[in-house]
């Protein structure tokens, strides 16, 4: 199938996360993405603590998918000149040193510019490249701390951090938005552009709703575990086997719901009477629908709530949501088979294009695996691949 991003060539100088996961993005899409590692041990994540696949780092294979790798060392002479010839030939650079580590190996921003106008260049670090915190490193559970995240997150009495490490993600989902649209610039104006955000924005970013409740009110938002901020019941609450996660925003779905769960009496409690009085008295109205919820299973609470109208899911463990048939409708879980890893699960691709789909076109690379195949691309001969082999310049994969 045609590819949205075929014949785009992104250079990859990321690790961990938040990059990585920005240039799968892209890959998915159909661009030509060009791993760049260390020869010396590769990504970070090459190392994480298990699982892993027959010795493969699942951190690594889960945001390496789709690309091509290459093993070489920056830091030597020749490796500085390999890459100033790919660079040569790209349209993205995406890097997520710490500030000042690429402006020290000669591949700043402003030293890539000058010679190659045309590219859009991307860094990606805990906090950007200005304030007092752009020398700091970036982690995941420090930007949810630093961003007000984990200040919201949680039940009243402890609070908690996203389980999924949202400000890696977030960062990389932006950071690949703002590589599409400054290549749309570039369409119009021929010139590429400097594209800097963090992990710290990623996360602030996802608080839209809690900071402008702090500017409205001038109060700090306080947690409220599953609860929602505008609306209840709008949470999670217990049934006689588990959880079940009701979706009553409005007046029409609460009344929907007391009535098909058998409480219309809760139609004329005056403290229910309205959005307001039940936000107002929200710890009331959970203990009265939780009484009545746990006498039947999450089940058959589904099916009664689904027959009446009631927004209403329940909530899943990652087993059973791979098991699900939505799931599988959506083709969220696809595999492909790893050259050392084996048969290997991936995540499908989250948006359905009608033309041109995010595809799984192969798995994330071994270390080194192509190397030969890009340096030979860039007119080097065999006999100089096996030399710098031999230097550690670049690592090949066996």
């Amino acid at each position: 199938m045609l590819a949205a991003l075929e014949g785009l060539r992104v250079l990859d100088l990321t690790q961990i996360m938040a990059g990585p996961f920005c240039t799968m993005l892209l890959a998915d899409l159909g661009a030509e993405v060009i791993k760049i590692e260390n020869p010396r041990g590769g990504d970070d994540s090459r190392r994480m603590a298990p699982p892993y696949y027959n010795g493969e780092s699942a951190a690594f294979i889960a945001v390496n998918r789709n690309k091509y790798g290459l093993a070489l060392d920056i830091r030597t002479e020749r490796g500085r000149e390999l890459l100033w010839q790919l660079i040569a030939t790209a349209d993205v650079l995406v890097e997520n040193f710490r500030p000042g580590a690429m402006e020290r190996l000669g591949f700043g921003y402003e030293q890539v510019h000058a010679r190659y106008p045309r590219l859009v260049y991307c860094s990606i670090s805990g906090y950007g490249h200005t304030g007092p915190y752009a020398q700091r490193g970036g982690f995941d559970l420090v930007a949810q701390g630093m961003s007000g995240l984990i200040s919201v997150t949680g039940s009243p009495e402890e609070p908690a951090k996203v389980g999924v490490p949202i400000s890696d993600l977030n960062a990389g989902l932006f950071a690949s938005h703002a590589i599409l649209a400054a290549l749309l610039v570039r369409g119009r104006t021929g010139e590429g552009q400097y594209i800097d955000t963090s992990l710290f924005e990623g996360a602030l970013a996802y608080t839209i709703w809690e900071s402008n409740e702090y500017w409205a009110t001038g109060n700090p938002p306080q947690r409220l575990g599953t609860a929602h901020r505008l609306s209840a019941p709008y949470q999670t609450l217990a049934t006689a086997n588990g959880w079940v996660a009701i979706g009553a925003a409005n007046q029409r779905n609460w009344e929907r719901l007391v009535q098909a769960i058998g409480r219309s009496d809760l139609l004329h409690d005056a403290r229910f009477a309205t959005n307001s009085e039940r936000m107002k008295h929200r710890p009331a109205l959970v203990a009265t629908l939780t009484e009545t919820l746990k006498t039947r299973t999450t089940e058959e609470w589904l099916d009664v709530l689904e027959e009446a109208g009631v927004p209403s899911g329940p909530v899943l463990t990652l087993d059973q949501v791979y098991q699900h048939p939505q799931t599988q409708a959506r083709q969220m879980d696809m595999q492909v088979e790893h050259p050392v890893a084996g048969n290997v699960h991936a995540i499908g691709f989250p948006v359905k294009y009608s033309q041109t789909p995010g595809q799984l076109y192969r798995p994330a690379p071994v270390l080194g695996q192509h190397s030969r195949q890009i340096i030979a691309s860039l007119g080097v001969s065999s006999e100089e691949c096996q030399k710098l082999e031999a230097e550690g310049v670049i690592a090949c994969a066996q």
